[in-house]
């Protein structure tokens, strides 16, 4: 079976904003699943709004939501809200992302969904969870970085909290809605009631925090910030040469010794007290000024190749640009032209697990593209459904 035909057949609801819901679903549709995206009148899915810009379309929305329909409805009115349910009665997925307690409040909770279908996979997904406690607090990826810890051990040890650039939780939270839902297909059986999911950026949070957070249970002790080294390896940083800095990471010390030899250096692999991986953290700062003064004598492209033919892992710091020009960038192929449509030559990154890089790269859609079709599929072409069509 072709990567692209694993879900054909398969219907999904995303009734989710920003990146984590997006992100699942489109997941879904990269495999192959009817994607119909559910937005509001008017400007549609809040992250539309974000820049920068594609041809006028925002850069956020268009890297979660490709190969969907869109639907405009508006849920606060009856027929919005009947439309949704005849969707619901088509579909097999449903992901939404409302804070907990809103759908309810609309008359499209977990109850009225599953009268329409019965054995329907419902997806929740929220910041806090759907305790008592989390229902009620809103949340975004920099904001859950503060809360679980993320941020108060990323950045250099003198210096604030820093923010992880890429959008790790929204992102995280997205695989792990993404692989329940497949889980809950492969299980779903014809007598089987209704499956609900959740997904939180909290529990994403502390997940991905896992071998920082046995270490702390273990020890009492927070890990601290150490800028670009680890905590659990040395050398394993940012070191400085004669033009640029470089990043190497050794995590055995057999590594450690040809990292000590291509530099020059056996006397540092002598060292009583480097002779551990424990020493050497112990030892963090006294060692990385010591390898420094060798590194220093050469510029960067010099140790890199050294280091390579060494077989010690080292890589210079570079830009977004720069790594996508690189020979590894280009023989990832993983940015692909999307088809034609109407933003101009618009690419967009795969999924990683797309091996053959071959899943439809249908542009994604503006606010109710397929509003009227959708709506017919549902025999709700004619008559008083003006509220819920498409507006553009």
């Amino acid at each position: 079976m072709e990567f692209a035909d694993t879900y054909r057949g398969v219907r999904v609801i995303d009734l989710s904003e920003n990146i984590a819901g997006p992100l699942a679903c489109m997941t879904l549709a990269d495999m192959g699943a009817d994607v119909i995206k559910v937005e509001r009148p008017g400007a549609g899915e809040a992250t539309r709004s974000l820049p920068p810009y594609w041809d006028g379309e925002s850069t956020v929305f268009l890297a979660y939501n490709r190969n969907k329909r869109s639907v405009v409805l508006d849920l606060t009115t009856d027929q919005g809200r009947e439309a949704l349910l005849r969707l619901v009665e088509t579909a097999d997925v449903l992901v939404q992302s409302f804070r907990p307690g809103v759908l309810d409040r609309l008359g499209l909770g977990t109850e009225a969904m599953t009268a329409r279908r019965a054995d329907l996979i419902l997806c929740s997904i929220s910041a806090f969870g759907e305790g008592s406690v989390g229902r009620t607090k809103p949340g975004y990826d920099a904001l859950m970085q503060a809360f679980t810890g993320i941020m108060d051990m990323t950045g250099e040890p003198d210096g604030d909290p820093v923010r992880a650039a890429p959008s790790v939780l929204d992102i995280s939270t997205g695989m792990w809605a993404a692989m329940s839902i497949m889980a809950a297909l492969a299980r779903r059986s014809p007598s089987q009631g209704p499956q609900l999911l959740e997904a939180s950026l909290v529990d994403s949070g502390f997940f991905l925090l896992s071998h920082q957070l046995m270490g702390y249970l273990a020890t009492g002790e927070p890990p601290g910030r150490l800028g670009s080294a680890a905590p659990s390896a040395s050398p394993y940083q940012l070191f400085h040469t004669a033009d640029q800095p470089i990043m190497i990471a050794t995590s055995t010390d057999r590594m450690f010794e040809r990292l000590c030899a291509a530099l020059g250096a056996d006397d540092l692999a002598e060292e009583p007290g480097f002779r551990t991986m424990q020493g050497r953290i112990d030892g963090r700062d006294e060692l990385a000024k010591a390898l420094e003064s060798h590194l220093v004598l050469q510029p960067a492209q010099h140790w890199l190749d050294v280091l390579d033919d060494a077989g010690v892992p080292a890589s210079p710091v570079q830009g977004l640009g720069e790594a996508l020009a690189t020979p590894i960038g280009q023989e990832r192929r993983l940015v692909q032209p999307a088809e034609p449509g109407r933003v101009g030559d618009l690419r967009l990154v795969h999924l990683p697990m797309d091996r053959d890089r071959q899943a439809p790269r249908r542009q994604p859609p503006s606010a109710g593209e397929h509003t009227r079709e959708i709506l017919a599929e549902l025999g709700l072409s004619e008559g008083g459904h003006e509220e819920v069509r498409d507006d553009r």
